[in-house]
């Protein structure tokens, strides 16, 4: 069968390879997919620059966490999934065991993964939408709906125009929460505010774009920050987070800039609370699964490759041009 690679040591886009691997077959509990579309994130840019968690890939590992395919055929003792079924895998099987590093993950032809980790895919959703939500969706998920619980009528702020960004936009709003989004296009901005944005700022334009928050929430602040860009941006998120808010930190995209002492949370009772992808685990995934089918939530594509142009899907996510998720076909 026809996979991709990140070969042992890559340290660049270059790393990842087209390769051929024998067609797996299923074991007892375990489940045969065809794949038929996976999404990138954030993290498998890291993966192939060496730069993730543990630093470069020690073997040749297929990469990508997020993915979504049909039944192909089960291993004995496989119960409630049967062939022709659409499903999609968790991003963790187990403790310390993610899809795409260190365990092989979903840019292949065909995939074996137990059945304790599929779930079913909505029926209003493409393979492609699908393929959007274990790791961005369930990380979204987890920021709005664990830790300080979104409340209708809470203020949102959300850093960023990517895939955990937008899915919080979309999740937040049907919470009945009102939304802020930043981004430096405002080409971008107009297309969250079409998604039901309530404030956009530009923070190119306006570098000290926490004022601007203050500002459009009557200098209260928001009551959620989901802070994507790391030690850069949470100095400013400090400072426009509400009276006993939350700051949800996910991002590592930023170098550090500004002061990181988190002593403006304790004047304001808020609070700092760092997210891997989500609580580990089935409910988180599958409760987010119902949200999307619940108030018909379609995730938002910006692009989606060809398999044989995964290569190319890398360095259009590395671009930062996107606006949501950047989806292989496969």
């Amino acid at each position: 069968m026809k996979v991709f690679e990140v070969k042992a040591g890559s340290s660049t886009l270059e790393g990842l390879v087209a390769a051929e691997r024998p067609k797996p077959e299923p074991g007892p509990g375990e489940v045969l997919l065809r794949m038929r579309a996976a999404s990138l994130n954030f993290r498998d840019l890291a993966i192939v620059r060496g730069k993730y968690i543990g630093g470069p890939v020690t073997r040749s590992t297929i990469p990508l966490s997020d993915g979504a395919g049909t039944v192909e055929s089960v291993g004995a003792q496989v119960q409630g999934l049967a062939v022709g079924d659409r499903v999609t895998a968790m991003f963790a099987h187990g403790p310390f065991a993610a899809l795409g590093s260190p365990l092989d993950g979903t840019l292949a032809e065909y995939c074996v993964f137990d059945q304790r980790y599929l779930l079913r895919i909505p029926d209003a959703l493409s393979f492609e939408q699908a393929a959007c939500l274990p790791c961005a969706g369930v990380t979204a998920w987890s920021a709005l709906f664990e830790g300080k619980v979104l409340k209708p009528g809470e203020t949102v702020l959300t850093l960023g125009t990517g895939g955990v960004s937008i899915l919080s936009l979309q999740l937040a709003k049907a919470a009945g929460a009102r939304v802020i989004v930043t981004s430096s296009s405002n080409a971008k901005l107009e297309r969250a505010t079409s998604l039901g944005a309530d404030v956009t700022i530009n923070y190119r334009e306006r570098p000290d774009w926490s004022k601007s928050v203050l500002e459009a929430t009557g200098g209260e602040g928001a009551d959620h920050v989901i802070d994507l860009g790391g030690v850069g941006t949470l100095p400013q998120s400090y400072q426009c987070v509400a009276a006993g808010g939350e700051i949800k930190m996910i991002g590592v995209i930023t170098r550090p800039e500004g002061d990181l002492s988190p002593y403006p949370l304790m004047f304001k009772g808020a609070s700092l609370r760092g997210i891997f992808v989500g609580r580990s685990g089935r409910e988180p995934f599958a409760a987010l699964l119902r949200a999307i089918a619940q108030n018909g939530i379609e995730p938002v594509i910006d692009r989606v490759f060809p398999f044989d142009e995964s290569p190319q899907a890398y360095a259009y996510l590395a671009s930062a041009q996107h606006f949501g998720k950047v989806v292989i076909r496969i």
